[in-house]
């Protein structure tokens, strides 16, 4: 059962709409996004992919449509091949219908995607927040996620920075105290 991964590609491209792409000489397939569960079906069931290895997306912001590309990565261990897939998924209401039912590992993949860029997988079993607090608000993989992070400090910005740290608004605080002088 062992086809030429060219020759999955052409047939998943002509009888799922797609297209290919290629980059760094690793070809991928890209689906629509309401054919992915009857793709990962034939994936499975025609061609021999027996392990889902990876569900990823990629947050292409200030883009729209699509906003993010949903990536799968199938594997054919007796084969030793390895099938890219993307899908585009707009920035509007993001969602894509669940290969749970199909790879059952997908479950916690899913999850931390949901968790992670809000995309929502139609018909999982059990969609919740995996990673973050239940009561977390926004998605921090998403480029437009506020980052709130602290400002890294050198010896060429060590005053600048040092003045807007937390300790700096305290009475009494002063440079002599905090360096030990």
């Amino acid at each position: 059962m062992s086809e030429n991964l060219s020759t999955i590609i052409e047939k998943l491209v002509k009888r799922f709409n797609g297209e290919t792409i290629e980059f760094a000489g690793d070809p991928s397939v890209i689906l629509p996004v309401e054919k992915i569960a009857e793709a990962a079906k034939a994936i499975h069931d025609e061609f021999g992919f027996d392990l889902l290895s990876a569900v990823t997306a990629v947050d292409y912001w200030p883009e729209e449509n699509p906003r993010f590309h949903l990536f799968y990565r199938f594997t054919s261990i007796p084969n030793r091949m390895t099938l890219n897939v993307r899908v585009p998924v707009s920035g509007i209401s993001p969602s894509a219908p669940t290969v749970e039912t199909v790879y059952h590992n997908a479950n916690w993949q899913e999850r931390e995607v949901y968790d992670m860029f809000g995309i929502k997988f139609e018909g999982h079993s059990d969609l919740r927040r995996i990673l973050m607090p239940h009561d977390w608000e926004g998605h921090p993989q998403r480029k437009d996620y506020p980052l709130g992070y602290e400002e890294p400090q050198y010896s060429f910005n060590f005053d600048e920075i040092d003045v807007r740290k937390p300790y700096a608004t305290r009475q009494g605080a002063s440079l002599k105290n905090r360096h030990g002088e």
